[in-house]
């Protein structure tokens, strides 16, 4: 059985089987990264969430500490 074209096709069907593979890991690598930033954020809010609610809550308490 010989291969029509030689090696040369063998070689660009490589080539080309590995460009394709490089770009689904490119894609998935910036899917990764952007659900991790999108992760980070998301606990940064709720971390700030959290400090306003302490923050508001020892400050009512403050304030009625004073009036009593």
């Amino acid at each position: 059985m010989t291969i029509v074209g030689g090696t040369h096709s063998v070689w660009a069907m490589g080539r080309t089987i590995l460009t394709i593979v490089g770009v689904v890991l490119a894609l998935w690598l910036v899917v990764t990264v952007i659900g991790a930033i999108f992760s980070m954020l998301k606990l940064f809010f709720f971390i700030g969430l959290i400090a306003v609610v302490v923050m508001l809550v020892v400050s009512l308490i403050s304030k009625s500490a004073k009036k009593g």
